[in-house]
């Protein structure tokens, strides 16, 4: 069959070998574009009145779970944290008065963010914790905003989050990869914000009076099933959400098997493509409306657009798993709020940090009564 101008040869025995696809992925895709006469525009006109309409699809709440899972989440959450915490190991100290434990600080910080009150209002919980043996001191109010500026507290927190994923590898095989705001409650003027300087007119600058509030971008990767978040980036208010793609799949194919990957427009470049078929998966990535095949195009950029194109009803099946990410994003801010206490930005890096540290417990509380899994979480984490 001759070759159309801009049409990807669909043949090409290279895209095994050099784009880094594994041969079930390179037939899965053959298979695909072999539906695109199939499913073109012209045939699905000719046989649209034959079809019938498929109903939509409904998904069942498990009802008895959910209340169970409810009803003892508070009394799950601090022992959940508390085994993860006991995995962190201390590095040694020679001198200086005797600090406190970072198991101790994390902990803390958790049930702080989890109970969504201030600090003053949350000394009660830290000394049921304490009396318990959860902490070995109840932190006061004030130290503990000071230990939240602490960069290595940042490192820390990454790892447990991770850590507290891995017990759903088993379940989670299909993920989206989104980013959104929490807003820090720190006016700025509109036009920093937009132009990043103060306006200047006729020599003088001209304040503006219009403010608004800044925030923090919180950058994740999460399973569609369960809503477990399996990878974390921060950033500030204003970066791109394209180069966190890299790091969040990287983070996640270590852990987890990835089978395939939904992400809108926001990620669509050839590179990120290639990374998501190097780890033998699927890249779901919606494209842009101007996006057209170049000759110079790599061959899994022309084989996704033309899916995309030509069998859009498979593909959206797929991409509208990206949706998930949507749910994880608002059961975060529902239920531990989408604003920052912490005026300073490390603060407020570690305390979105521990919103999807509570987030993930709460997850895996969820999975023990409705999947039935039994989380291990004890492995060592070394700072």
């Amino acid at each position: 069959m001759k070759r159309k101008p801009g049409q990807c040869d669909l043949s090409e025995p290279s895209f095994d070998i050099q784009r880094g696809c594994s041969p079930h992925r390179h037939q899965q895709l053959l298979l695909w574009e072999a539906t695109i006469e199939r499913s073109s525009p012209a045939m699905a006109d000719a046989n649209s009145n034959n079809l019938p309409v498929p109903p939509r699809p409904t998904f069942k709440q498990e009802w008895s779970a959910y209340n169970r899972a409810q009803q003892n989440e508070k009394a799950q959450f601090q022992s959940l944290l508390h085994g993860l915490c006991q995995s962190i190991e201390e590095p040694p100290q020679t001198l200086g008065r005797p600090r406190v434990p970072m198991a101790d600080i994390i902990f803390c910080a958790a049930v702080k963010v989890y109970s969504t009150v201030s600090g003053r209002r949350n000394t009660w919980e830290l000394q049921q914790a304490k009396e318990r043996g959860y902490i070995s001191k109840a932190i006061h109010y004030n130290t503990l905003s000071k230990y939240m500026e602490r960069e290595d507290l940042t490192i820390c927190l990454k790892h447990l989050i991770t850590q507290s994923a891995q017990p759903l590898n088993s379940v989670e095989v299909d993920f989206a990869v989104d980013s959104s705001g929490f807003s820090t409650g720190i006016s700025q003027r509109w036009n920093q914000a937009k132009w990043g300087a103060v306006r200047i007119k006729y020599g003088d600058k001209q304040p503006n009076a219009v403010k608004v509030k800044d925030w923090v971008k919180l950058h994740i990767m999460c399973g569609v099933k369960t809503n477990i978040i399996t990878s974390v980036e921060v950033t500030g208010a204003h970066s791109n959400d394209h180069h966190s793609f890299a790091p969040l799949v990287e983070n996640t194919s270590q852990n987890f098997s990835i089978e395939t990957v939904a992400a809108d427009k926001a990620y669509s470049s050839y590179r990120n493509l290639q990374l998501v078929v190097s780890k033998d998966a699927m890249p779901f990535i919606a494209f842009k409306s101007n996006a057209k095949p170049q000759k110079q195009s790599p061959s899994v950029w022309k084989r996704m657009y033309h899916l995309y194109c030509y069998n859009r009803a498979d593909f959206m099946r797929h991409y509208h798993k990206r949706s998930n990410v949507e749910t994880t994003f608002s059961m975060i801010k529902a239920k531990f709020g989408d604003r920052l206490r912490s005026k300073t930005y490390p603060a407020q890096v570690n305390e979105v940090l521990c919103k999807v540290l509570c987030h993930n417990l709460c997850c895996l509380i969820q999975s023990m009564y409705e999947l039935g899994i039994d989380p291990t979480l004890g492995e060592e984490t070394t700072l």
